[in-house]
């Protein structure tokens, strides 16, 4: 069994995964959680399986265990959650589609967005004209805050358009 400072290495393993795995509780974001699980999980399976306490095993182990944590982490999301349906910065707002809770005009109103992110109810702006209650939008502007410009929406979308106006043509 192999020993550092007194102790064998299995022991400082999960000594040094359980801090990392702390740290990432505390500063969540920090990608830790991947280094923490693997060495917390070599440190456990070289204390509790005591022929794979070498330091070459333990590499491994903290290698392929830390690549399978990271594969996780990345492709299931596990850790973070799915993330989905919400936004990254307020350029992710344009074209999104909502509706009116609050008549917008020119200068008021309020929109709910679908995908609009934890809070889904924004400030409002028409670019012309108002807007009334229960309208179908989409964003135009996002604008940078919390008040985003929209503009009414008929419920075609560009490819309806583009096929109306082809007929219209034909």
């Amino acid at each position: 069994m192999a020993e550092l400072f007194g102790q064998s290495l299995s022991f400082l393993l999960v000594v040094a995964g359980t801090a990392l795995c702390v740290m990432e509780a505390l500063a969540p974001g920090a990608h830790l959680i991947v280094l923490g699980v693997a060495l917390l999980a070599a440190g456990l399976i070289g204390l509790f399986v005591p022929a794979a306490a070498t330091p070459f095993v333990l590499a491994g182990l903290v290698l392929g265990v830390g690549l399978v944590s990271l594969y996780l982490y990345r492709n299931y999301e596990l850790y973070q959650g799915t993330g989905r349906g919400q936004t990254r910065d307020s350029d992710d707002l344009r074209g999104s589609r909502g509706y009116v809770v609050e008549e917008v005009t020119p200068r008021e109103g309020r929109v709910k967005l679908e995908s609009g992110g934890f809070d889904s109810s924004y400030a409002a702006r028409s670019i012309s004209g108002t807007i009334s209650e229960g309208t179908n939008v989409v964003v135009v502007d996002p604008g940078g805050g919390n008040v985003v410009t929209v503009e009414a929406v008929d419920g075609a979308d560009d490819i309806d358009r583009e096929l109306d106006r082809y007929a219209d043509g034909a």
